[in-house]
């Protein structure tokens, strides 16, 4: 697979030629290793398929900014295969790409298992600055955090190599590709339209999952119209990998079960070249019990129309962060409501939805323009925000060190002050 082209994804197969496809879907940062375990079980009754995220596992670093622009690319190198209809397990990002196929391509779903999954994955600062400490720093702070968000104490304790076998796969993941993925979660948020998933769904989750644990998975269930819980006991976020017997069993479960309309077969090209290492193989170990799996909840109502004023929300939480538009929302009384209204309408909902500039180019000329006013309180705001649109704390050195020629010396060495504090505090990484 190494010519893959930029529209496909990296891909492997196991299993029977002549079953049903079904396709496990890796999290952000791990490769498809991350189902090694499921797969000795699950292919005794699925064709199993698992891809590779851009730039990840040795995949071709093809960056991907929207999560539906990868599956896009999945149905795309499904169809090279000949592969119509499928079911489908995803964990975390690979959950979102599920979704994404439920409500754009519902003909193509069989059935469908969401993991460590969520309609909204955080908040766009949480992973635009995330996307800000790699382009700074690399990925080598997230891959030695990432052993703490993904397994419980208890489990990195007992299992080193798996530890370090995690560390390493994300250490190995392209960084541009990850900066993409994580503007994809970023922009990602279908809490409005579960209500339009049809296929039957199963939710599972890790019950010690800090990253996206059972409120997340619940959220989920209240809003799909057939979807059932199940919450997997000493597990984390990537559950399939901590609980590898407890998931296997759920997966065989669901899909034996729940498995909508005939399938459609293809004629499947070979697998792809293991390009990763696997797995690290550990002793056997008792299979920890598992939650009953619930009954489905009511749908979700449907999304009102957007206007102007939704899009220029949108965009300002994107490019501000939450927490300063949450703050300047929360101050407005009678007298300057309508002010703050207009500044999301008219500034955002069409200055910065114009398509004749990107978010780059707009924010080198708002530093520029606060610069040259001297509106340091705005600058802070705008240097955060030129972080998160993609600028390096190089380029903004170079915008600051250029406005000294043109709006003066004491301009520029109070903007050097404001934007210093600024990138120190959204480039380091915590501990």
């Amino acid at each position: 697979m190494s010519e893959t082209p930029p529209n496909t994804l990296q891909y492997r197969l196991d299993g029977p030629e002549e079953a049903p496809v079904l396709i496990l879907a890796p999290s952000l940062g791990t490769t498809w290793h991350m189902w090694d375990r499921q797969v000795p079980e699950l292919a005794k009754q699925w064709r199993i398929f698992r891809f590779d995220l851009p730039g990840h596992g040795g995949a071709p670093a093809h960056p991907a900014g929207s999560v539906g622009e990868l599956s896009a690319r999945l149905l795309a190198t499904l169809d090279s295969l000949g592969v119509q209809r499928f079911g489908y397990a995803g964990c975390a990002l690979g959950g979102a790409i599920g979704i994404e196929l439920a409500l754009r391509h519902p003909e193509r779903l069989a059935s469908l298992t969401l993991v460590a999954a969520s309609p909204r994955f955080g908040t766009a600062d949480e992973f635009r600055q995330r996307g800000v400490i790699v382009r700074t720093n690399g990925l080598d702070p997230i891959a030695r955090t990432s052993p703490d968000r993904w397994f419980t104490d208890g489990f990195s304790a007992a299992q080193p190599a798996i530890t370090e076998w995690a560390v390493q796969m994300v250490r190995t993941t392209d960084p541009g590709c990850y900066i993409a993925s994580c503007e994809a979660l970023a922009a990602f948020d279908v809490r409005a339209e579960l209500g339009r998933v049809a296929a039957p769904t199963l939710v599972l989750v890790g019950s010690e999952d800090q990253v996206t644990g059972p409120a997340e998975a619940r959220t989920l269930v209240a809003g799909i119209p057939d979807a059932r819980l199940a919450v997997v006991p000493g597990a984390s976020h990537l559950v399939p990998v901590e609980q590898p017997a407890a998931v296997t069993d759920l997966l065989v479960h669901h899909f034996a079960t729940a498995w909508q309309q005939p399938y459609d077969t293809g004629q499947l090209a070979l697998p792809g070249a293991q390009v990763t290492a696997p797995l690290p193989t550990v002793p056997p170990q008792a299979v920890v019990p598992v939650a009953e799996i619930a009954p489905p909840a009511a749908a979700a109502p449907p999304a009102d129309r957007a206007d102007r004023y939704e899009t220029g929300l949108k965009i300002r939480r994107e490019v501000l962060g939450d927490a300063r538009v949450d703050q300047e929302l929360a101050g407005a009384d009678r007298f300057s409501g309508d002010f703050q209204e207009f500044v999301t309408r008219y500034a955002w909902g069409e200055i910065w939805d114009r398509p004749g500039l990107d978010r780059r180019t707009r924010s080198c000329i708002t530093l520029t323009a606060l610069i040259a006013g001297g509106h340091l309180d705005e600058l802070a705001s705008h240097t955060r925000a030129a972080l998160r649109n993609g600028l390096t704390p190089d380029e903004i050195r170079e915008i600051l060190l250029h406005t000294s020629l043109y709006c003066g010396l004491p301009a520029a060495t109070s903007a050097f002050k404001v934007a210093q504090q600024i990138i120190q505090e959204e480039t380091t990484p915590a501990e």
